[in-house]
């Protein structure tokens, strides 16, 4: 199956239920899988497998980071100055 649309360039101005809980649930994947990365770099001995594990997480940490100024925006603030896209639609 093709998925066939165009990237969208720019994130949208505001996000919708369904976005925001997406976000949420990549936050908790990405959060998890440095926590394990963590853990699993504290228990082994091995230098070069503990830099590995040590830069997987990282890794982790910085899509966490990425991510989080998305939800710490005020979508309802947004949501009232975009232009009500109804007004036109109605008879």
């Amino acid at each position: 199956m093709q998925n066939n649309q165009a990237p969208i360039p720019y994130p949208p101005r505001a996000l919708s239920t369904k976005d925001v809980l997406y976000l949420k649930d990549a936050l908790s994947w990405e959060l998890l899988a440095f926590k394990k990365f963590h853990f699993f770099a504290q228990q082994v001995s091995n230098l070069e497998i503990k830099q590995a594990l040590e830069k997987a997480g990282k890794m982790h940490q910085d899509h966490f980071q990425k991510l989080l100024p998305h939800l710490q925006v005020d979508n309802n603030a947004t949501l009232t100055s975009l232009p009500n896209q109804q007004q036109g639609q109605q008879s």
